[in-house]
């Protein structure tokens, strides 16, 4: 029964075709064991064997690998085995136990297969690992994309058991007089997962017998309706992401569990609350405006909604010497210079000429602080810095961007709008150049 499952799984997914090498993981449970079995019995696979220790049980965790290693012996299977310090690694990254351990070993296995050219790795997750993730991730308010469980395949990683039961797998181990070892963590309810296997799954498969299989059936179903709605949200992406940036009406527009994709296609995985607040951000009346995401910022300029506004760089502030000075988080470089006596005095956008005697102190260049305010030459009145950028329809990343010179007494210069007018110089007297310019 067995065996048809893991065939029929893996071709309807297009696991593991003819010529593939594939590098099964096994930790000598019954599960991996089974599942490297099974590999090994399927024709024109070249299949290799990685056993990953996580030195967490002691002589048991040792056993574990030593039976490995015998069982690819017997089975003529190339075996790769590694190790690491879990425990080291939890306290390193503030991870939980299950989590270090997961990540180190996956780690394990893509490090593996690249160098040994293996172009798969089979993993032998199974239905109640499936019922059970689906479980854990329904109580933590998951949404479609949780409820649809352990995918088949992500990447090169395949899960031809994903529909066989672990009666199943017990079952085919004794046709073949198989042994396996058994992880006697397995048996603790110190973890969640534990304790979904141990006291609500059985409670469900009391109501029904196949109820894990049901519940992986069901995740199948959801996972169609995702990958549809996903492909939805691809799509409109594909058509309208311009420049880094979507128009608000059209995403307005969409239906909200589309919407919701294109968010955390274009952006990554995001919780509700942030999904929420990329929805206020593009209801927000004014023209202008931002939102804080994890580890980035998305900014509302008109109609358009600016996704690579994560790029905004943190304040800067630095002295700007006589000589050059570069700035390249923004890809610029400063010159300043002391002006010819004969030279023309000439002030743009980019390269300002001050009257020496009007400087205080020292010249430094920084983005714009708050409340700073500046009399720019021309002009006939004063303005603040944040007044000056939105009367210029100016992004808000762009003004994060645009240098300010600065002497003690204030802003001296803006880049892009001018020079200030007490300490803009005037034809014959002496004054210092600062341009400028691109890197």
């Amino acid at each position: 029964m067995i065996a048809e499952k893991f065939k029929a799984y893996a071709e309807e997914y297009g696991m593991l075709p003819a010529g593939s090498r594939v590098l099964c993981a096994c930790s000598g449970g019954p599960d991996s064991t089974a599942l490297l079995l099974l590999l090994c019995a399927t024709p024109d696979l070249t299949v290799g064997c990685a056993h990953f220790n996580h030195r967490l049980r002691g002589a048991e965790s040792d056993r574990d690998e030593d039976f490995v290693r015998a069982l690819c012996a017997k089975l003529g299977v190339a075996c790769f085995c590694g190790g690491g310090d879990v425990a080291a690694y939890e306290a390193q990254n503030h991870m939980g136990t299950e989590a270090s351990a997961r990540e180190m070993r996956y780690a394990f296995l893509e490090e593996t297969a690249t160098a040994h050219g293996f172009d798969r790795i089979a993993t032998a997750h199974h239905a109640e690992d499936n019922a059970e993730t689906i479980l854990l991730n329904l109580t933590r308010g998951s949404g479609l994309r949780g409820l649809c469980g352990i995918p088949p395949v992500r990447g090169r990683i395949v899960r031809p058991l994903l529909t066989a039961t672990r009666a199943e797998i017990l079952q085919y181990l004794a046709e073949q007089g198989e042994s396996y070892v058994e992880d006697g963590t397995n048996e603790l309810d110190d973890c969640a997962r534990n304790r979904i296997r141990h006291r609500v799954l059985p409670l469900l498969m009391q109501e029904n017998t196949a109820a894990a299989e049901h519940i992986s059936a069901a995740a199948e179903l959801l996972r169609r309706d995702e990958e549809y709605l996903s492909g939805c949200a691809r799509q409109f992406l594909t058509e309208n992401l311009k420049d880094g940036a979507l128009p608000v009406g059209a995403f307005l527009a969409l239906p909200e569990s589309i919407a919701a994709r294109v968010v955390s296609t274009a952006l990554g995985p995001l919780s509700r609350t942030h999904i929420a607040a990329v929805y206020a951000l593009c209801r927000n009346p004014q023209a202008h405006a931002a939102a804080d995401l994890p580890g980035r910022r998305i900014e509302k300029d008109g109609d358009r909604l600016l996704l690579d506004a994560t790029c905004m760089p943190q304040p800067f502030r630095c002295e700007v010497p006589p000589g050059e000075t570069l700035l390249p988080q923004l890809g610029l470089r400063i010159l300043r210079r002391r002006a010819a006596p004969d030279e023309e005095i000439h002030n743009s956008f980019t390269t300002f000429f001050f009257h020496c005697d009007s400087i205080r102190g020292m010249i430094f260049v920084a983005s714009r602080g708050e409340g700073e305010r500046v009399r720019l030459a021309g002009r006939g009145c004063t303005k603040t810095l944040k007044k000056l950028f939105a009367e210029a329809h100016m992004p808000l990343h762009e003004r994060a961007r645009t240098p300010v010179l600065y002497d003690d007494d204030g802003v001296i210069a803006v880049c892009g709008f001018g020079v200030a007018e007490r300490c803009a110089a005037k034809p014959g007297e002496a004054a210092e150049c600062i341009e400028i310019r691109e890197m």
